[in-house]
């Protein structure tokens, strides 16, 4: 055999022994507005991955539900035309039910209560997304959420009298306010400013730095100072996509990744701090709640919970387990004070 064809042959040897790079653009969409911090983040995150996986694995951003409502991303994702998206908690109770438990009414007092929490119930979620066919690359802390109107209500009663925005597809929050007796208007996030706009809506419950991001705030006048529930996000890549990528592609997405959001929960803080100051700066004002409508709205939230979990709308299990971290960090907090 001539050396020309020795060489051939020897290198038809190798490509049958090693594998050709496997390349994939995964397109993700995404609810937060280009220019957010954490469109920032996670388009330097994609930078990164482009990078070290040397142009294999690209990440391309649809920011600013472009891709319409989370129910549509979902689909697009399950059809192939897209490979993930960002969501909250609270949006994927179509895909994993468990994921609504951090998102339950009045669960948090404080955001040391839910960074105690996750660390110890993220990976359980994170198994259950897995086992639904989802692989969670991130998880992000949103910050408290608070009820924000265009005028003021102090009251359980007088809340009643407005038009409560709450997000589409969210079974547990319809229920509570239904517990409550509060007229809700199921919308995607895509249509709420518009609904602020033509009178459909004058209440919101989201945090500061969304609703500055949303430009929600235009429209703001009042902030209830008492948080009626905790916001988070999650990168979500199609179980299926993501095993197209070999091992080591995978292991640098999933670093990168949690690199990103562990600056994102670090600026989670902070910047619902800040947003908060700049509300206040431009003469929203905040309404303290009486300790009594407080336990009322506290009693609500509970029979919201017990109705969720005996629904099966999020585990049993997940939920006493939260529940147990929760008694356990009450009763530390309380030991040291």
């Amino acid at each position: 055999m001539n050396s020309r064809y020795a060489t051939a042959a020897l290198l038809c040897a190798v490509l049958l022994v090693v594998p050709l790079a496997r390349a994939a653009t995964l397109k993700v969409a995404a609810v937060a507005p280009d220019g957010t911090t954490w469109m920032k983040e996670i388009r330097a995150g994609g930078k990164r991955i482009s990078e070290l996986t040397e142009g294999r694995v690209k990440l391309k951003f649809y920011p600013g539900s472009v891709m319409g409502n989370d129910q549509s991303v979902l689909r697009k994702i399950r059809v192939g035309q897209l490979q993930g998206g960002v969501f909250t908690g609270g949006a994927l109770g179509q895909v994993d039910p468990n994921t609504y438990v951090y998102n339950l009414p009045m669960l948090f007092l404080g955001l040391e209560e839910v960074h105690y929490v996750r660390e110890r119930v993220d990976d359980a979620i994170r198994d259950s997304l897995a086992d639904n066919g989802m692989i969670a690359v991130g998880f992000g802390d949103g910050g408290l959420a608070y009820v924000m109107l265009s005028e003021p209500a102090a009251s359980l009663e007088q809340l009643r009298q407005r038009k409560v925005w709450i997000p589409e597809g969210d079974p547990i929050t319809a229920k509570v306010f239904e517990l409550g007796g509060i007229n809700a208007v199921p919308l995607p996030i895509s249509d709420v400013y518009t609904g602020l706009q033509t009178g459909l809506l004058d209440t919101v419950t989201t945090t500061p730095t969304a609703a500055i991001a949303f430009q929600w705030h235009t429209r703001i006048n009042y902030i209830i100072d008492y948080p009626l529930g905790y916001v988070n996000g999650y990168l979500l890549l199609s179980k299926k996509a993501f095993a197209r990528l070999s091992e080591g592609d995978q292991q640098i997405v999933r670093d990168v990744m949690r690199d990103v959001f562990v600056r994102l929960d670090e600026y989670s803080e902070k910047d619902n701090r800040n947003a908060l100051q700049a509300l206040l700066a431009n003469g929203v004002k905040l309404i303290e709640l009486s300790v009594e409508e407080k336990q009322r709205w506290q009693e609500i939230a509970a029979l919201g919970i017990e109705h969720a979990v005996s629904e099966g709308q999020v585990s049993e299990d997940i939920w006493r387990e939260v529940e147990q971290h929760i008694t356990a960090f009450r009763s530390q907090a309380k030991a040291r004070d």
